[in-house]
């Protein structure tokens, strides 16, 4: 309830700065988000994606009629997806209580699902156009995005090879509590009536910082030792947006 209290207490600053100033409009988001992971350790495979929901609170400060800064504040649920794992043996979230000693060490093709949830400040330019100034209808793109995540929670499941089956694990500290990321987006707006607009677009999102915390090991079969697992898994997603502006 913290968190809800405080985006709409951002949503009400940004409504008296409107008030006040015609150039900067204020709004609010939800968009259904698909995510998947990607590695650059061959030997940790993407197989899996996340079905989630950004929501949020928008400000655009226009500069000239066309093009604006935009900034906003807001929670990106249930980002990630699951990686399977190609070594022999792997310890992959060592900083976690799991719920049974059985995880602590996993075989080859098990599978890790990764559910985070981002507290995020998104940041950008926006570009917006159409026929003529009085068009109801106007086309608009964002990018470049950039957008910082911090954690607020984190689960995982693991699944495939293992003794048993998990769900829920608290993997809060074997996650980055930090991310970085950039994207790109592009829609269209209908104005409803002078304060009253109604957004639809898709946007993309990459992660370019750490997912994941590389506190874990493998077991490295040709060396035949077990090594440091410092792979850079990070996420990357599709947001079909949709908002309305005042």
């Amino acid at each position: 309830m913290k968190k809800i209290a405080l985006a709409f207490g951002f949503l009400l600053v940004f409504q008296v700065i409107s008030s006040a100033q015609e150039e900067i409009r204020f709004g609010i988001q939800a968009s259904p988000t698909w995510s998947w992971m990607r590695t650059n350790d061959k030997f940790l495979e993407s197989t899996g994606s996340n079905w989630g929901l950004k929501f949020g609170v928008v400000g655009e400060y226009y500069f000239t009629y066309n093009y604006a800064f935009m900034a906003g504040l807001g929670f990106g649920f249930n980002h990630g997806g699951t990686l399977l794992n190609g070594y022999q043996q792997g310890s992959f979230w060592p900083k976690t209580d799991l719920s049974d000693p059985r995880l602590d060490t996993l075989s080859k093709d098990a599978k890790l699902h990764y559910r985070v949830t981002y507290v995020e400040v998104p940041f950008g330019l926006r570009f917006r156009g159409g026929s003529n100034e009085d068009s109801r209808m106007k086309f608009y793109a964002e990018a470049p995005i950039f957008t910082l995540g911090f954690v607020s929670k984190a689960l995982g499941d693991i699944r495939g090879n293992t003794p048993i089956q998990s769900d829920d694990e608290n993997i809060r500290k074997d996650v980055n509590g930090l991310s970085l990321s950039w994207g790109v987006g592009a829609g269209i707006e209908y104005e409803l009536a002078s304060n009253a607009t109604v957004v639809a677009g898709l946007y993309f999102q990459q992660q370019f910082t750490d997912l994941t915390d590389d506190s874990g090991s493998v077991f490295d079969s040709g060396a035949n030792t077990w090594k440091k697992e410092d792979s850079k898994g990070a996420f990357n997603a599709l947001s079909l947006r949709l908002g309305f502006f005042f």
